[in-house]
């Protein structure tokens, strides 16, 4: 039936179709997150009175990249270009716009991917189970309002130095909330308390790392917002030469396995921390990164798909967090020609996001790309998740003033050169792959053969073509089953 599902619990089903019944839950499928015009009228009309944010059922509806946050139904694809005053290249990025998901972040539709399936299915018993979402950033914060919408209890594990925001934000929605020791490269920290808490058979562990239920979420759902931006913002005659994204969890990454399908010479460029350049270097170290964690592969990405590394150096996000944000920085910018719009806009970018902005200069860079050449990312989340940091900056460096914009502009994006900057050869990718062993096979018990069929391209194209069809008709049917469907 399914590489995912295992075993169908009927009896489970129906118990937890009461709970939705009573909760009046209904989950959208994915072809419905994918094309909201699918969503039923009845649906929609309900929609448009629920706060993006409140912890309502109908918000299941919204982990897609179309909300209209004027009119809380829907819209084209959230998607910011940004002007070449502010990338310092000629060719157009275009990034999607994570803020305008419930909770600020797109990481509530990987969360929905990895769990729905099994609640479905009926592997997840919400009666007994808790949902632990393990997490280096908006994971966990994605599978708690996910847990809070499906009645279900959401256990979050992220190590002790994120943002204050992101720990106070889980407590306030009602998360179990565990702390482990580092920063966003401990992730083994992270995996070892799994462990102690999957002795309890009481504990269902989402490892992002490794459900493949978040780049099925990704290919299916932001790929195709992806080609949908590209086509509303690509100039004339304009080509899609790149897809950048952090890899992280690897699950984002697989929107350009389905870009890819549409435009077969486009790159697909990995950006990671410089601190800790694990596919670039098989590096090590701790990074200030938000939201990407390192140390190891991702049982969940496509290695064999991706063409090029860029390792960004973390001071670097944080010094174009404070031109983009600050009002010395505005001024400055507005001296170079963005306008207030386009400054406006540039809040809309968090750290990560900073990250995959700069990977994109990097690489237009390094492929000579001009201006029909369009670059397409993702801008995570915003700058509503790292105020606290801003506040750090303020009292640790002082005011920030027009002198250290113009440095920081010259410095971080004019000068943005092409050092850190890999392609990768077939050898070079197949280091990479080869590098899971150590982490999932050695300590996360899957299994060599597993791990040898990864490396055939057939393995990702019926994971990420196939899958989706059983999961949404186990959707469909548990929806019926809840009398809720329509």
């Amino acid at each position: 039936m399914s590489k995912i599902i295992k075993a169908m619990d009927e009896t489970v089903v129906r118990e937890t179709a009461a709970r939705c019944r009573e909760r009046g839950v209904v989950i959208p499928t994915f072809a419905e997150l994918r094309d909201p015009a699918k969503i039923p009228a009845g649906i929609r009309e309900r929609l448009a009175g629920v706060g993006m944010d409140d912890v309502h059922p109908l918000n299941l509806f919204r982990f897609t990249w179309k909300n209209d946050v004027r009119t809380g139904l829907y819209g084209p694809v959230n998607a910011l270009r940004l002007p070449p005053t502010a990338t310092g290249i000629e060719a157009p990025v275009v990034g999607l716009v994570g803020k305008h998901f419930p909770t600020g972040s797109h990481k509530v539709g990987a969360a929905f991917g990895c769990l729905v399936p099994r609640l479905v299915s009926g592997e997840f018993d919400p009666r007994v189970h808790k949902a632990v979402w393990p997490s280096t950033g908006n994971y966990c914060r994605g599978g708690a309002f996910d847990c809070a919408l499906l009645g279900c209890t959401a256990v979050a594990v992220l190590p002790e130095e994120m943002s204050r925001e992101r720990f106070e934000w889980l407590r306030s929605i009602g998360a179990e909330v565990i702390a482990t020791p580092g920063c966003e490269s401990n992730v083994k920290e992270i995996y070892d308390k799994c462990r102690e808490l999957a002795a309890d058979p009481r504990h269902m562990i989402f490892n992002q790392f490794s459900e493949f239920g978040n780049p099925i979420y990704h290919y299916q759902v932001t790929g195709p917002a992806a080609e949908e931006a590209f086509a509303e913002h690509r100039p004339e005659r304009g080509r899609l030469a790149a897809f950048v994204s952090a890899t992280g969890s690897a699950g984002t990454i697989a929107a350009g396995d389905y870009l890819r399908t549409l435009h077969p010479h486009m790159r697909i460029v990995a950006a990671e921390a410089r601190q800790c350049p694990t596919l670039f270097l098989n590096g090590f170290g701790g990074h200030r990164i938000e939201g990407i964690g390192d140390k190891h592969v991702p049982w969940v990405h496509n290695v064999r798909a991706t063409d090029a590394v860029a390792a960004i150096d973390d001071e670097d996000c944080l010094r174009l967090l404070r031109l983009f944000n600050e009002e010395a920085g505005h001024r400055y910018l507005e001296g170079l020609g963005v306008s207030e719009a386009e400054r406006r806009s540039l809040s809309l970018l968090g750290i990560s996001s900073l990250c995959n902005l700069l990977a994109a200069v990097k690489a237009a860079r390094c492929y000579e790309l001009g201006r029909e050449d369009v670059i397409l990312t993702v801008f995570t989340d915003s700058l509503d998740l790292y105020r606290s940091r801003l506040e750090e900056m303020r009292r640790d460096r002082g005011p920030y003033r027009e002198i250290d914009a113009a440095r920081d502009h010259a410095a971080v994006i004019e000068h943005q050169g092409i050092d850190w900057f890999k392609e990768l050869g077939f050898i070079d990718r197949k280091a990479i792959h080869n590098l899971k062993y150590f982490t999932w096979v050695e300590q996360q018990g899957k299994t060599v053969e597993e791990l040898n069929a990864q490396w055939r391209p057939e393995y990702w194209e019926e994971l990420f073509t196939q899958e989706v069809g059983v999961f949404d008709r186990l959707i469909a049917a548990f929806n019926r089953e809840a009398g809720l469907f329509s």
